[in-house]
């Protein structure tokens, strides 16, 4: 497990910078599966959880 953590903290810095507390997102627009937009304005006042993950049989 501690490997596990060394490992993380190495490879993180990798992927970009960390989001901080308390930074306002940009707005940006999404598309669902069933084509329709969504912008991040249309949920302003809400808790928003975004996952993302690869289209079946897509490298991920």
């Amino acid at each position: 497990m501690k490997n596990l953590l060394i490992i993380g903290i190495f490879i993180m810095p990798l992927f970009g910078k960390l989001p901080e507390i308390g930074i306002v997102a940009p707005d940006f627009s999404l598309e669902d599966q069933s084509g329709q937009l969504h912008t991040l304005k249309d949920y302003k006042g809400n808790k928003l959880v975004l996952y993302f993950f690869p289209k079946a049989d897509t490298p991920g």
